[in-house]
């Protein structure tokens, strides 16, 4: 079986030079990533089958420790889709598909996949899993690359999450800009009356509780 030629060829230890993440720190979903660009890198590399690449990949030290369900809807997903999976990456390159590292090739279709199928996964984390495993597996800029297209297409394939993100981002900056003057002014707390008979005695505010 053909595997990534990167230094960074399965999981590492420690941080690499690129700022990659340390392999203990990195939850199953990470490492069912990782699993599966390994695999997809064969089946563009060697034209491995499906099923011979998911028995190979099994059997690979750490697996015991990814998520497989997430790795077998990626792996075979990606597959099953590819055709469909490139037609949405190549309007957005700037080269040939051809002149795309297999290693990149791989993490986009990845990263085009969770966005059309895995919903829970928020579409920044998509980009940030994708980056990483560009950064660890990939060419020293690769993963500036997938950053782009990723983030290009993200738009598209999750509109309406980015555009809830944008307007949070843009309240926040707006108020983060607004000069104090402007600031909404806090309401006064409200007095409590008095005890009866108790005369010229200083009204306290009931104290508020803190919320946990």
């Amino acid at each position: 079986m053909n595997t990534p030629s990167s230094a960074a060829a399965s999981p590492r230890s420690g941080v690499t030079g690129t700022g990659a993440r340390k392999a203990s720190s990195k939850p199953g979903r990470s490492r069912a990533r990782e699993f599966a660009l390994q695999a997809l890198y064969q089946h563009l590399v060697g034209g491995n089958s499906a099923e011979a690449i998911d028995a190979f990949t099994r059997d690979l030290s750490g697996f015991h420790k990814a998520d497989a369900a997430h790795y077998n809807a990626v792996l075979h997903g990606c597959i099953n889709t590819a055709a469909d999976l490139d037609a949405l990456i190549t309007p957005v390159l700037d080269r040939k598909m051809s002149e795309i590292s297999p290693i990149e090739h791989a993490v986009m279709w990845i990263g085009v996949f969770e966005f059309q199928h895995c919903h829970d996964v928020p579409w920044r984390v998509v980009i940030n899993e994708c980056v990483e495993l560009a950064k660890e597996f990939g060419g020293t800029d690769g993963h500036k690359y997938v950053n782009a297209v990723l983030g290009g297409l993200a738009p598209r394939l999750r509109p309406a999450e980015v555009a809830d993100d944008a307007k949070g981002h843009a309240r926040a900056a707006a108020r983060a800009t607004q000069p104090a003057s402007q600031a909404p002014a806090q309401p006064e707390p409200a007095a409590q009356p008095a005890s009866p008979g108790v005369q010229d005695a200083e009204v306290l505010a009931a104290p508020t509780m803190a919320q946990g």
